[in-house]
């Protein structure tokens, strides 16, 4: 931690916490919002679905088991900021190399510490998730700069993101073991863990770049399409919604999560809205709407699909279904397409800092794929 360099974290309503300068020193702006995680917070760091977020991290004590060079969930951090209570002063686990303060300052995250995170995520339980900003040192303005400055922000809803954390070419990750399957991923900001958990199972990945088109997609004769996670407002991607429905139109088996799910329910006819203050963490209650089992689940998201539990709809492909909500707030946290062989999950069963309730979910995307084959 910087020494005793001011800083200030200041939200868009003129709410201003004072702390001290974390990771580098200077300016950042975003979206402010929490996540609950009391471990993880390497994974939380690198998730491309953060991007242009300043993440609030509501367990107390942070850094405790340091940075390590193999839990980092993609190439980079990708949070705009970072914000904590109690850093901790030096790390212990075997497998650190370096502390987290000093990783946040080499990849030049500008984050604060030393403030009152709970009465933060109070203020934006209320409020809703708002913009905001830290800055510290040289960067330290008057009050009133550092409000207008946040204002002078950009809006969430709106944001078209992904392009930002989309791969640049095409790459494999090739299946463990004898190969099964072949599957198309297209990249909204896909995490490491993801592709991963599919080579596991014998699904030889094909990563593509968020602006593929069908053709792309059908050069390399997929078993399957799967839409991954990503940061910013489902309502921006037009062209990857039309891709689905050119999947679903050919009966291309679908699995998507996250922001894979609000695309997919855009192709079914459905809208989106945006969550007053979202759901991130790994212990956020799921239900399951034809077995009535609960998952606790990793979350990451600030947006939703319209509809109500357990709600049948017709689509343009057949009959489908919200297979999955909240249990804390009835939100949609799954679809089903009834006719045709697409599913999708608004939470991350791919969440290698989190429970393992959803790790099935990709035994079920093999069985989709084996049954349509």
């Amino acid at each position: 931690m910087s020494e005793h360099v001011p800083a200030a974290l200041v939200l868009e309503d003129g709410r201003i916490f004072r702390g001290e300068a974390y990771g580098e020193v200077g300016r950042t702006l975003g979206e402010v919002v929490f996540t609950t995680g009391m471990t993880g917070y390497q994974e939380t760091l690198t998730d491309p679905s953060y991007h242009r977020q300043i993440v609030v991290q509501t367990a107390p004590q942070i850094g405790n088991t340091g940075w390590n060079d193999e839990d980092d969930e993609s190439a980079r951090i990708w949070v705009a900021g970072y914000a904590v209570r109690d850093p901790a002063r030096r790390p212990s686990n075997w497998r650190s190399r370096r502390s987290l303060d000093e990783e946040l300052e080499r990849q030049g995250i500008v984050g604060i510490a030393g403030i009152d995170t709970r009465t933060l995520t109070r203020h934006v339980r209320e409020l809703g998730a708002m913009r905001g900003g830290i800055f510290s040192g040289p960067e330290l303005g008057g009050d009133d700069e550092m409000v207008a400055a946040v204002k002078a922000s950009a809006e969430m809803v709106g944001a078209s993101l992904a392009g930002d954390v989309t791969t640049a070419e095409p790459y494999v990750v090739p299946a463990v073991g004898e190969k099964r399957f072949t599957v198309a991923a297209l990249d909204l900001g896909i995490k490491s863990n993801t592709p991963r958990m599919m080579a596991e199972r014998g699904i030889e990945v094909h990563v593509l770049p968020l602006a593929s088109t069908l053709d792309e997609v059908l050069s390399i004769s997929p078993d399957g399409l799967f839409l991954s996670n990503g940061p910013g407002d489902p309502a921006t991607t037009d062209a990857q919604v039309e891709l689905t429905r050119q999947a679903l139109d050919r009966k291309l088996p679908l699995f998507g999560i996250c922001f894979g799910n609000q695309i997919l329910g855009r192709a079914l006819g459905r809208g989106t809205y945006k969550l007053r203050y979202g759901h991130r963490g790994i212990n956020i209650p799921v239900i399951d709407a034809e077995t009535g089992k609960v998952a606790i689940t990793a979350q990451n998201h600030g947006f939703a699909v319209e509809g109500e539990p357990g709600e049948q709809f017709d689509t343009d492909f057949g009959r489908a279904m919200v297979s999955h909500h909240c249990a804390n707030d009835g939100a949609v946290e799954g679809l089903r397409l009834l006719d045709g062989p697409a599913f999708s999950v608004q939470y991350h069963p791919e969440a290698a800092a989190g429970p393992h309730d959803a790790a099935p979910l990709f035994d079920k995307f093999v069985d989709l794929m084996t049954e349509t084959r």
